[in-house]
């Protein structure tokens, strides 16, 4: 590099060159490439836990029976050897009949229909179809009420049914007929000329039977009953010709007139009796 003079012309001196050293700075040293090698592991993935299913415990309130080796045949409602199985059938199953003798009367075709009634059947009649035959032949849980402690009459206003318990256990199921739930106006019966206005309810709740009439017929304000067992009121199980698949009453519980003539002579009504009368929801 040259510089400049300091007053000077052609004739002056030239100044020495100086030279300028230019230090490069270092070289950065790369690091070395580090290889980091992984240990390959292996993952075990334990099998599921099978769990097992839970096992179906039967009360020991509810009883069981076993399937018929040979079963009922459809019979509709002929009398005969096979209705006499069937009524055995549903005195096993808790069904109350008169006896097994073989003849299809009304309280075979009561008990029929409240079985029907029970298995939740469309339309029971009391006459053992093709589907209340095999039911009744492969049943094995004895049918029961929803009461499973204690001695009492349990009405199921949902079934239909009339249950008795007796030390929890079902022991006895009767057809029955409760309220329909209308209004009624009719004439009272014991006292002609004044009327009687009214909703035909069977009354929920935990009742007793209170007052009874054991001999036969007797006038109530809404028409004949027969030997009844009252336990809210004016309301009773009392026998009546007319037990329906429905709700029919003005609020009695009515069974058919064998039915109520067993309920005195077994004694398993007595007076004090608990009667609870539910829904059935």
């Amino acid at each position: 590099m040259t510089g400049g003079g300091t007053g000077g012309g052609e004739g002056a001196s030239a100044a020495p060159e100086v030279a300028i050293t230019t230090t490069l700075a270092p070289t950065t040293t790369v690091a070395p490439e580090t290889t980091t090698t992984v240990a390959e592991t292996t993952t075990t993935t334990a099998l599921p836990t099978t769990t097992a299913l839970p096992t179906t415990t039967i009360p020991e309130t509810i009883r069981t029976v076993e399937p018929m080796e040979q079963p009922i045949q459809a019979i509709g409602t002929s009398s005969g050897d096979e209705a006499a199985r069937a009524q055995l059938r549903l005195f096993e199953l808790g069904f109350w009949v008169s006896g097994a003798d073989g003849d299809y009367g009304l309280t075979t075709r009561q008990a029929v229909m409240a079985f029907q009634k029970y298995m939740g059947f469309d339309e029971p009649d009391g006459s053992i179809d093709e589907q209340t035959a095999q039911a009744l032949s492969t049943e094995t849980v004895r049918p029961h009420a929803r009461a499973n402690s204690g001695t009492l009459v349990e009405v199921d206003k949902g079934k239909q049914l009339l249950f008795f318990v007796i030390d929890g256990k079902t022991e006895w199921i009767l057809n029955a007929s409760t309220g329909n739930g209308e209004e009624y106006t009719e004439e009272d019966q014991n006292t002609p000329g004044e009327i009687v206005s009214g909703v035909s309810l069977t009354p929920s709740g935990l009742h007793e039977v209170n007052r009874q009439r054991p001999e036969g017929w007797w006038e109530g304000d809404l028409g004949r009953i027969y030997r009844p067992k009252y336990f809210v009121g004016g309301v009773a199980v009392h026998g009546s010709s007319s037990i329906p698949n429905y709700p029919a009453s003005h609020g009695c519980v009515r069974v058919s007139v064998p039915a109520m003539d067993w309920i005195w002579e077994s004694g398993i009504m007595p007076l004090d009796s608990s009667v609870w009368v539910h829904d059935g929801a």
